[in-house]
């Protein structure tokens, strides 16, 4: 017999045994155009094909496939066109609540005369309704007593594959059948390494195609899935240990630190102690800092934890050094608060070359895309000379422009606005590698943290500073009692009279539906058609707060990402100083702000907030000394799914607890994104919640191969691995730390 090289995964689809229209739909419908991605299409479920599928559970206006045995049919002639009408009437046998579902057939010949009564059979298609009842018109469907696999072959288990109206499950099935059986005498490139294999009693990875697409039994599928979950883990932990490797490799300017310098001088002039975590990833960085590779690190905490305050320590670091920092906020509004923070906690230290400023002192500049030609100039003046030490700015930082004497660190603040493309922007504007630092306030439980910022040394800073009071939080829940807004607006009177102030925040900016802020990067839950209310907005909050009696002679401010930049500033300005006692806002509050006196945010329509979201907010109060209270207002009814999150946020102020509750409730499956286009990414079966073990094993055998091996030449396998399976999109996400 030949000794036929073993086929590449990505060898392109032009199998002789696929015909080009079915060839032609794979790759239109689903992406598929090569052996690999028709191979890692896998099944979403099975079907037992000794059971029926129980049809009072099936959904509405989706695809389904489903198992039913034919009760009656009916054919007859049409009156208004010409040809036969069929309608079958399915059944799933339960005698206890005896489920049917009527399928109508439009000259059907082969429906006619094989769907007889008492047949068993898959049928495909998309729900409908009428007269109340469900509907299948017209849908695919093959006969399940007529195997062509042997006697048994009706008992095996039915794999139901993502379909499309374009292309079936059953198509599918047939199309993935047919490369099995093309690839029966070979032996796929398996990109789990032998002793790796052999270790773990993991089964090649032909067997695995086999039985994940063909099972004899269920559990067979349960064992390959077992299998392709651990290679998943694998090739994604090697891809961050390469990526790691890759850093560790390139060469950066040392930043020590230096005694007597700025930092030190800084140091000594805080008016409070650093807290025991502040000053652990102190040193952590400071040490990062000194090293001749650059540093990437990933620094989490709790909103106001004093993550910009350890930022702030290491820009101080690189400055003595004789480099620049830039620190790249998301907002203008938040631009401008770290502007604002930086140069009031520096003093002096901030005004280097300026009457009364330190000697050695630096300078800090702002530069936004709404400034002034003149200021712009200045910014940018100062930037590439290295007159300024600290850059401070948005999106703006990225323009072609925008020049740096030396810049050795980037800061990136809440880093999940931004994409990789926007952070290597910056790179490219430093010398040499610059240290990189990115900070989130949105808690990342560890294996999250091991996967998706897998290539970043993460930090932690999970203490909060001495004088942050306890925030309270509430859900209103206006079905049940609508009245409770009105109490909300008398609260809100209540911390106003008492010399506080008050944060309203809603989902949009006006009267469009369309209309979404994008500076604020909001991410609404849409729900069910029949439940989506319409959202509140700011412009119509306004105008209805001010005919509330408990409002009246308030101060209300307004805030959202399409104000003119200078009236943006005025109004924060006036909350700042407390001219402005109530202020309705989108999210472009959400992170950043420092109103210390502001004790009470009232969200609306909060259902529409994501977990991580509600809790930043939430993080805008009790800053100041004076306990915080936040109301989550929603329209929902009680039993609502949406209300869960609400009640999670209302149950705890831990962040890291609401972030795993949000994995639990957004029943995240696939870690690099939900869709199974049927693309490159084969991703499928790894959870980062359950399966933490796998990924801890998966990290060591990477870290273990690429140490032994950084280009992976004795590996070739999982290095066409990681360009199968890791497409642009994946890889995007991957490296949005």
């Amino acid at each position: 017999m030949e000794n036929r090289r073993p086929p590449e995964l990505a060898a392109p689809l032009n199998l002789k045994f696929l015909s080009d229209n079915l060839q032609k739909l794979l790759e239109e419908s689903l992406g598929i155009n090569s052996v690999g991605q028709l191979l890692n299409y896998f099944p979403r479920t099975y079907l037992a094909a000794g059971e029926l599928t129980a049809l009072t559970d099936v959904p509405l206006d989706e695809e389904v496939t489903l198992i039913a045995r034919v009760q009656s049919a009916n054919s007859r002639r049409m009156r208004t066109r010409k040809g036969k009408l069929l309608d079958v009437v399915i059944t799933d046998d339960d005698a206890g609540r005896l489920g049917t579902m009527h399928l109508t057939f439009f000259n059907s010949y082969a429906a006619e005369r094989q769907l007889t009564a008492g047949t068993r059979a898959i049928f495909s298609g998309r729900t409908g309704s009428y007269r109340g009842e469900l509907t299948l018109t017209n849908p695919r469907f093959s006969l399940l007593d007529e195997g062509e696999g042997g006697v048994d072959e009706h008992l095996r288990p039915v794999p139901v594959y993502p379909a499309t109206e374009q292309i079936s499950s059953q198509m599918i099935r047939g199309c993935v059948s047919q490369l099995l059986d093309s690839l029966a005498h070979s032996q796929l490139n398996d990109p789990v390494p032998a002793h790796i294999a052999r270790r773990d009693r993991l089964m090649n990875i032909t067997q695995a195609y086999e039985m994940i697409h063909r099972p004899a039994e269920v559990e067979d599928a349960y064992r390959a899935q077992h299998r392709f979950r651990y290679q998943e883990a694998l090739v994604l932990q090697t891809a961050l240990a390469r990526r790691r490797a890759e850093v560790r490799s390139e060469e950066a300017t040392s930043r020590p630190h230096c005694a007597g310098g700025l930092r030190d001088q800084f140091d000594a002039a805080l008016p409070f102690t650093l807290t025991a975590g502040q000053q652990a990833i102190g040193k952590q960085l400071a040490a990062d800092l000194a090293a001749a590779h650059p540093m990437n690190r990933l620094l989490q905490g709790e909103v106001g934890s004093g993550k910009t305050l350890v930022a702030l320590r290491a820009m101080l670091q690189v400055i003595d050094s004789g480099g620049q920092a830039a620190l790249l906020a998301p907002t203008e509004v938040l631009a401008a608060q770290h502007y604002q923070s930086i140069t009031r906690t520096l003093g002096p230290l901030a005004e280097g070359g300026m009457l009364g400023g330190a000697a050695d002192g630096t300078r800090v500049v702002l530069l936004t895309g709404s400034m002034s030609t003149a200021q712009r100039r200045e910014a940018l003046l100062s930037a590439a000379s290295g007159d300024a030490g600290i850059v401070i700015g948005t999106h703006a930082l990225l323009s072609e422009n925008v020049q740096f004497f030396d810049l050795g660190l980037i800061v990136v603040d809440e880093q999940h606005r931004f994409g990789v493309e926007q952070r290597d922007a910056l790179r490219t504007k430093a010398v040499a590698a610059p240290h990189m630092l990115v900070m989130t306030a949105t808690p990342i439980p560890r294996t999250v943290a091991m996967t998706v910022f897998g290539d970043l040394d993460v930090s932690t800073l999970a203490e909060l500073p001495a004088g942050r009071a306890p925030i309270s939080t509430h859900v209103v829940g206006l079905s049940e009692n609508p009245r409770w807004i009105d109490r909300a607006w008398a609260r809100a009177r209540e911390e106003i009279d008492a010399g506080r102030q008050v944060y309203v925040v809603c989902p949009k900016i006006g009267d469009s539906q369309l209309e979404a802020d994008t500076s604020d990067a909001l991410e609404l839950y849409e729900g069910p058609p029949a439940n989506r209310q319409e959202l509140t907005s700011v412009a119509e909050l306004v105008e209805s707060l001010r005919e509330v009696p408990a409002l009246a002679d308030v101060t209300l401010g307004v805030l959202h990402g399409r104000l003119d930049p200078q009236e943006k500033a005025a109004t924060m300005a006036g909350f700042s100083n407390g001219s402005v006692s109530l202020l309705v806002s989108t999210t472009v509050i959400e992170v950043g702000v420092d109103v210390p006196n502001a004790t009470l945010m009232v969200i609306i329509d909060a259902d529409r907030f994501g977990i991580s979201q509600l809790h930043q907010l939430r993080g805008r109060i009790g800053r100041g000394g004076h306990p915080g209270t936040c109301l989550l207002v929603t329209q929902l009814e009680p039993e609502h799914p949406s209300r869960e999150r609400l009640d999670a946020v209302a149950s705890t102020s831990d962040g890291f607890e609401l972030s795993q509750k949000d994995l639990e409730l957004r029943r995240e499956g696939n870690i690099l994104g939900s869709s199974q286009s049927g693309g490159r990414s084969a991703l499928r079966f790894l959870k980062v919640i359950q399966h933490a073990a796998v990924i801890e094993k998966a990290r060591s055998d990477a870290q273990e191969l690429i140490d032994a091996d950084p280009a992976l030449t004795d590996h070739p396998e999982l290095a066409e691995a990681l360009d199968l399976y890791l497409n642009e999109e994946k890889e995007a996400f991957l490296e949005r730390g």
